[in-house]
Order: C-alpha cells, then structure tokens, then sequence
C-alpha cells in the first residue's frame, strides 16, 4: 500500500458531517468559491445532495470541460462512497487501471481527483462535493482543505 494512499484513507476518517443541509452546501460551496477566487484557480464546484445538483459555480478560466469531468468525477465518489482520487488510487495500488478494470463507462465516470463523498458520522454517503479545472491532487488536496475549515469552524 503506498503511502499516498494510506493518506487517502486517513482524510475520509477525517472528514465527516455530524449532518449536512442545503444551508452547509450554500456555506461550504460560498466559501470554497470565495477561496477559489482569491488563488485565481480556473475551477468548476459542485455541490449534490442525493441526486440534486445544490450548489454549483463556475470561476475565471473553467469552461464546459470542468463540469463534465465534474459530473464523471462525482458518479464515481457517489457509487463507491469514496473520493473519486481513492477510488482511482485503489486501483492502481492493485496495479490495474480504473478504466479498464472497473467496467464502467469511462465516458460516465472517472476515478481522477477532485470530488469527495459527504458522509455522516454514522457513514452514511448522503452527496458529494468537488472542484475541476486544477491537476487532480491539487483538486483533491483543495476540496479536502476546504471541508477541514468548514467542519472546523
């Protein structure tokens, strides 16, 4: 097991919601917005509770490419209950490649970096947020850094 991955797992223990509203999604995706704006990061975020899209925003530099690699990105975190980069992790730490491993189409979903399920302290996956324009560590390590602050506050 590498040690990136190792960390993967880590963050999920670290990043649980006692519970999540669409007032947190306004909160969180207002404020990943506002940190977003302030790096000038070319970012599409989204925000979904269950099936509903609750939050979405696109800055400076994100085109129509952001929201589907956004899309492909959240299919897979919401499907496996994991963040879309342990989920593309997983697989090559096992040595394969998602997408010809998972037998999923890789036109719907992509195990890169960037979304990360919302679950309750009880484990429950009730949506997911995420952010696409950056590398896919940098998308991962950003959305993870802005759900620390928020459970922080």
């Amino acid at each position: 097991m590498s040690e990136f991955y190792e960390q993967l797992l880590a963050e999920e223990r670290d990043v649980l919601f006692a519970d999540f509203t669409l007032d947190d999604a306004w909160r969180l995706g207002s404020r990943m917005r506002d940190a977003a704006s302030a790096a000038a990061m070319p970012v599409a975020i989204g925000i979904v509770l269950g099936q509903q899209r609750v939050f979405h925003t696109a800055l400076p530099g994100s085109s129509a490419d952001n929201d589907g690699w956004l899309e492909r990105k959240t299919r897979v975190a919401l499907r496996f209950g994991r963040a879309s980069m342990t989920v593309g992790e997983s697989f090559r730490v096992d040595g394969k490649s998602f997408e010809e491993s998972s037998r999923l189409d890789p036109a719907l979903y992509a195990a890169h970096g960037g979304v990360v399920p919302i679950r309750l302290a009880g484990g429950a996956v009730i949506g997911a947020v995420g952010v696409s324009g950056l590398p896919q560590r940098e998308d991962h390590a950003f959305v993870v850094s802005q759900l620390r602050e928020y459970l922080a506050r």
